[in-house]
């Protein structure tokens, strides 16, 4: 099988992308152009020779049709996701989000590819209103990040309703592992401690998540794409259970055998209206239709992913605060 994968110099692409090979898949990589010819965390030896990559701009149609011409199967990543910079710019999140999904759903349907794996965000949902989430909670984005995903989620559908386009989505909670964005809370806090400060500082700490360590988000995407249930359908992809921001803080002081200040600075929360304070997945449907559930706990994944930044600590720049 032939897969695509869009937005795979980030986080969870490159895993996604690291597991496909592993399963035997022909990839192709879509990246965003560069003068520089950087693809971002595919430029890693243990890449080469291993993926096509294909350099182009996920707003542009033809760079979109060439790309996904010749793939069976489509996974769509590719995203702005700092939802901070969405309060800044969010013409630059409707352009990406909304304009490059259509691209992909245009493409797709125009070339007869075989599915479409869309990636969504448990950030639409809001606040719960209930717990645990499934994917019949109501829709209520707080962010320009937010509505943007909301709305490259029904586009992907109506591609489905409207054009029988064999489209899935797939909605992580809050993913965290190796490589992840210093935007995140996990990388945040870990790459504070490394730098040895006696204080670490924060957003607001009350808010609570439902993490999953990035090698059980990547099993569900490949899962979903090869299950002959999942056309047409929302699937979370979560750990069904939950954790406070400073719960988490707490954890992974007590993992990496120190303790220093936790400082909540204004500077770092979101507007109040803005902040989703509680998430937490009911991943049933996952477990039933297509047999996903995860396989890592907390404590294991916050081991892993900490060994990685203790290896990596000089690639990030924690004395900066990156919306």
């Amino acid at each position: 099988m032939k897969a695509l994968v869009t937005g795979a110099a980030g986080f969870i692409g490159s895993h996604l992308c690291e597991g496909l090979i592993k399963k035997g898949y022909s990839v192709r990589a879509f990246v965003r152009y560069n003068s520089r010819n950087y693809w971002g965390w595919l430029d890693n030896p243990s890449f080469k020779g291993k993926v096509e990559v294909v350099s182009g701009d996920i707003r542009n149609y033809d760079c979109i049709k060439s790309a996904v011409k010749g793939s069976d199967i489509v996974f769509h990543l590719a995203a702005l996701i700092g939802i901070p910079y969405s309060y800044s710019s969010p013409d630059s999140y409707v352009d990406t989000n909304i304009k490059g999904t259509l691209n992909i759903l245009q493409a797709a349907r125009d070339l007869g590819i075989k599915k479409v794996v869309h990636t969504s965000t448990s950030e639409i949902y809001g606040t719960a209103r209930f717990i645990p989430i499934t994917e019949e909670h109501p829709i209520n984005p707080q962010s320009p990040y937010a509505a943007t995903k909301i709305a490259a989620d029904f586009l992907a559908l109506s591609f489905n309703r409207s054009f029988d386009l064999p489209v899935v989505v797939v909605r992580p909670f809050n993913t965290y592992g190796p490589r992840q964005s210093a935007r995140a809370i996990i990388p945040t806090i870990i790459t504070q401690i490394l730098r040895g400060d006696k204080k670490i500082y924060l957003g607001s700490t009350t808010p609570i998540r439902d993490l999953t360590y990035v090698e059980d988000t990547v099993e569900g995407f490949i899962k979903a794409a090869r299950s002959d249930k999942t056309v047409g359908e929302v699937f979370n992809l979560g750990s069904n259970s939950e954790i406070s921001i400073k719960d988490l803080a707490l954890l992974i002081m007590r993992l990496m055998r120190v303790k220093v200040k936790i400082i909540s600075e204004a500077g770092r929360k979101r507007p109040e209206k803005s902040e989703v304070e509680r998430l937490r997945a009911d991943s049933s449907k996952a477990k039933k239709l297509f047999n996903w559930s995860p396989e890592y706990s907390l404590e294991k994944g916050l081991v892993e992913t900490i060994s990685w930044f203790k290896a990596n600590k000089d690639m990030y720049k924690p004395h900066m605060y990156n919306i």
